[in-house]
């Protein structure tokens, strides 16, 4: 109706979100997979070898060769953001440093909430995602409730060391994956979360253009597949009454202002831990059963994504399970066997999945 967009200021809109079907369609893969770390919240990953990847965990670097436990690599002076070992090793801090090989980098001030980072470019530039202007990367939360749109994506010139912004006002990127497109150019794509899709932007102009929107979760960290495709966390779910709080002005405002943090109705990495957290209905336990598919604040789940970036098949861990809150995925082969590795942040653990047995 041609009233329709009046209307619409008045009657609200609908809370919706997309189901968990087609290549989302629920699993168990990852409660089912091996634990090879436990580690306290294990975050950022990157390969170093073959056979051997390091796994931030708070401060804490760690370095672990597949078939052998994880052993302390290196401490720093604060929590780890973001981790990349191609070209040299680079470690993002919580308070926005950013270290190459234990130097601190001089950068715009800017840059504070670094959230991905690659330095495989053919260019020889190393690229970067600026989740926001104004919080650290440990407060997306307050982020996403204040509808946040201050993020960037930047690269620095390696052997000039400047810095270049290529894209603004996004909304809390946090993932990134930089390859060659073939004409001696970088192909960026970016994972924008609030906005929940991805996107691809020209490494010169800016330009934006949406390869896959309307996920079921809020996307991060990506990965190269040992044989095509990409692999994309989704770190947290959607949920209808997270969508509705968004909408409600007055009350998010108030909630911010008056509860702790850790008890806002806003996305987890785990829940179901302390009775002051937010429930709803339908996530209840219910005769001491937690509903598989009820609705929950934190979730597990990896999208593996193939032509296009689209979604071809997911592993999951449902709202009764205990591996949530996936950060970072990475593909290892060696001799012929290919292992996949997840850090469940949510979960404290290390997973492993033998791909050769096709899970």
């Amino acid at each position: 109706m041609i009233f329709d967009p009046i209307l619409d200021l008045f009657r609200g809109k609908a809370v919706t979100i997309p189901p968990l079907d087609g290549a989302f369609r629920p699993n168990t893969v990852l409660d089912e997979a091996e634990v090879v770390a436990e580690l306290e919240a294990p975050d950022a990953m990157a390969p170093v070898d073959f056979d051997e990847v390091l796994i931030s965990s708070g401060n804490s670097l760690w370095r672990m060769k597949v078939g052998e436990p994880a052993t302390l690599y290196q401490t720093f002076s604060a929590p780890i953001t973001a981790i990349d070992s191609v070209g040299g090793d680079f470690v993002a801090l919580e308070d926005g440093t950013l270290l190459m090989d234990g130097v601190a980098v001089d950068k715009p001030d800017e840059i504070k909430c670094i959230t991905a980072m690659s330095s495989g470019s053919i260019n020889n530039r190393f690229y970067l995602t600026n989740g926001s202007r104004d919080v650290s990367p440990s407060r997306w939360s307050r982020d996403l409730l204040s509808h946040g749109k201050s993020g960037s994506v930047w690269f620095m010139d390696m052997k000039t060391r400047d810095f270049h912004k290529i894209a603004d006002g996004l909304a809390y990127p946090a993932g990134l994956d930089v390859v060659s497109d073939g004409t001696g150019r970088d192909r960026i794509v970016v994972a924008e979360s609030w906005r929940r899709r991805l996107i691809q932007i020209d490494d010169r102009t800016g330009q934006q253009k949406t390869l896959t929107d309307n996920l079921p979760g809020y996307p991060s960290r990506m990965a190269p597949a040992v044989y095509g495709g990409v692999d994309l966390c989704i770190f947290a779910p959607m949920n209808r009454l997270i969508e509705f709080v968004l909408q409600e002005d007055d009350y998010r405002r108030a909630m911010m202002e008056e509860v702790p943090e850790e008890f806002w109705i806003a996305p987890a990495l785990s829940s179901g831990r302390s009775f002051l957290e937010p429930l709803q209905c339908g996530g209840i336990r219910s005769m001491g059963v937690h509903k598989p598919w009820s609705p929950s604040r934190s979730y597990g789940l990896i999208v593996l994504l193939g032509d296009g970036y689209q979604p071809g098949y997911s592993l999951h861990s449902r709202a009764n399970g205990s591996r949530h809150g996936i950060t970072s995925v990475i593909q290892l082969k060696n001799d012929g066997d290919i292992r996949f590795y997840a850090a469940s942040k949510g979960g404290n653990c290390i997973l492993s999945i033998d791909l050769n047995k096709g899970a």
